[in-house]
């Protein structure tokens, strides 16, 4: 599951992505406002930790207007800040929940649990489409009695493409979201790892296919007939 975490407190920052990474999430940062709320357009993340208190937008207004936008990404809203108008506004600008520093790690990955289970992500370690089945204790794709181990990247690309079912995700969205906004990786490497899932799908014997739609970028398909 991927993560953004927007913190300008370097050394808090440092800590929750150590935390989170060590359960196994896959996280981004941003340490001012303006920069997180490009990451947010972006539309790659399952999940977003929003700090208030933040140098060139706010997390107030980074809710509200990704709201106004019209993405629907779960928002966690963390602040330093108790009063009960700042959770209320918070809340009403868009955020999902709200917990106020300091906070003990175990609430933190409750709530992200929380939020996941409420978002139809699923929390067993199991994503499912068509007769494929991924589990990513295991990082295994799975159909009927036939199973492959995937590399990270591949286990990620597949879970993608599960999770967006029905949509076509362009090479730009599978760059950002595999390899993030740092990385070197060009648009090849996703035709590269494309390839590798494609030949994993294949060895397992699946009805389900990565289809290439011209000029665009990916969907997945499920030929059931």
């Amino acid at each position: 599951m991927k993560l953004l975490l927007i913190e300008d407190e370097k050394r808090m920052a440092q800590a929750l992505c150590e935390i989170l990474r060590l359960e196994k999430y896959d996280v981004d940062h941003c340490a001012d406002g303006l920069e997180g709320m490009y990451a947010v357009e972006s539309g790659v993340y399952d999940m977003i930790i929003l700090d208030v208190m933040l140098p060139g937008k706010n997390g107030f207004e980074i809710a509200r207007e990704a709201r106004q936008k019209g993405i629907k990404t779960p928002i966690l809203m963390l602040t330093a800040k108790s009063e009960l108008d700042d959770k209320v506004m918070g809340l009403d600008w868009g955020a999902d929940d709200y917990l106020t520093k300091p906070f003990m790690t175990k609430e933190l990955l409750a709530r992200l649990r929380a939020l996941a289970r409420r978002n139809g992500n699923p929390i067993d370690g199991t994503l499912s489409f068509g007769d494929i089945a991924l589990n990513k204790d295991a990082m295994t794709l799975i159909c009927k009695d036939n199973k492959v181990r995937l590399s990270e990247k591949e286990f990620r690309i597949l879970e993608y493409l599960i999770a967006n079912q029905g949509q076509i995700l362009t090479r730009e969205q599978l760059a950002v979201k595999i390899w993030g906004y740092d990385s070197d990786a060009e648009y090849n490497n996703v035709e590269v790892y494309m390839s590798f899932a494609r030949k994993k799908l294949n060895f397992v014997n699946a009805k389900v296919e990565i289809k290439a739609v011209r000029g665009i970028g990916y969907e997945l398909r499920y030929d059931h007939v």
